[in-house]
């Protein structure tokens, strides 16, 4: 098999691989899973549709020689994914054709992640990202509609970073009029620890979170809250297409980041591809609908086809949903963002 870069119809690179490991997911956030759609009686993926192990190493594999060098694991919650350890040991073993590995990274509620940090990192693992929309109880427990406490989430992110996970990023998604009371609560909580907050726009990612332009807090508007307080100055992207705006406390005492997909859409730097966890590629992670490889993986497609049919899937993409999208955008059936990952 060929290794050669690609890139789409817009001259954007293939770097970063999200791959959803499962659609299940044991919180039921107002903003991705909400318990009116993901209720008790929700059918998820059979076990034989979603992709082994072996399948998911091959992709990867495959994608690396087309230019990835970052891999994300996503869920629903990828830490429910039995032996996930094993999964990232064989990611971790994967090398580029320059010879090196590949970036591994994971997303993550928290909730099985202190007893699994040191065995992450031991399998390969290079960072955490951890799910925390507020410290406030009552509010934090009314968005994962599960009643799990912060005080768990705030010692997995403890023990992530004594295992090495790190720098540990903590996620907000800010929603007006739910948690964005708490932003300033967030940033004095995390200013002056090794942990890097980020605030992100409500997103209308899928179709069932009930998103409106209005309960978007715009990132200017959630830095000049901080800035009020705490100063900020910016900073350099780590590199090209980097998501998160990055920003420091004028004192040292620690960064955080914004990430603006709705008010200052980043689509033109986008790398990103996203593999579901029965197979399926979305370009975009506001898409419609993704193409199937574990049809070729499964009926006997050789490594080169397969290697073909992403580059022909890359190289034909044209997404910029959100650099269009505006208040009279019509609405449409997007793929749920428990389904892609984030």
């Amino acid at each position: 098999m060929a290794a050669y870069p690609v890139t789409d119809t817009l001259g954007r690179p293939l770097r970063d691989l999200r791959i959803s490991v499962t659609d299940r997911c044991n919180f039921r956030c107002v903003y991705c899973m909400p318990k009116e759609v993901f209720g008790r009686d929700f059918v998820f993926m059979p076990k034989d549709q979603l992709l082994t192990f072996e399948e998911i190493t091959r992709l990867a594999s495959i994608a690396m020689a087309h230019g990835v060098r970052k891999i994300r694991l996503t869920g629903g919650e990828p830490l429910l994914r039995k032996d996930i350890e094993s999964l990232i040991q064989m990611l971790a073993a994967l090398r580029t054709p320059e010879g090196e590995r590949p970036d591994l990274a994971l997303t993550t509620n928290g909730t099985v992640l202190a007893q699994k940090a040191r065995a992450l990192k031991a399998a390969g693992l290079d960072r955490v990202t951890v799910s925390l929309d507020s410290l406030d109880d009552t509010i934090f427990q009314a968005m994962n509609d599960v009643a799990y406490p912060v005080a768990k989430v705030l010692h997995a992110l403890d023990a992530a970073e004594e295992a090495g996970l790190g720098p540990v990023k903590v996620n907000m998604v800010v929603k007006r009029g739910l948690n964005d009371h708490d932003i300033l609560a967030m940033a004095r909580h995390f200013r002056g620890t090794p942990f890097i907050l980020r605030f992100i726009e409500f997103m209308d990612v899928g179709s069932s979170n009930g998103w409106k332009m209005d309960q978007v807090v715009p990132s200017e508007e959630v830095l000049s809250r901080i800035n009020d307080v705490f100063p900020v100055e910016p900073l350099e992207p780590n590199y090209r297409g980097e998501t998160s705006q990055r920003w420091k406390y004028a004192d040292g005492s620690g960064e955080i980041g914004v990430i603006s997909s709705v008010t200052r859409a980043f689509c033109s730097g986008c790398t990103r591809a996203r593999l579901s966890a029965d197979g399926k590629l979305f370009t975009c992670l506001f898409a419609t609908t993704g193409q199937d490889l574990r049809a070729l993986l499964r009926g006997g497609a050789t490594d080169a086809e397969l290697a073909d049919a992403l580059a022909a899937l890359w190289g034909a993409r044209t997404d910029r949903y959100s650099e269009l999208r505006s208040a009279s955008t019509p609405p449409r059936k997007k793929i749920e963002m428990s389904y892609i990952g984030g």
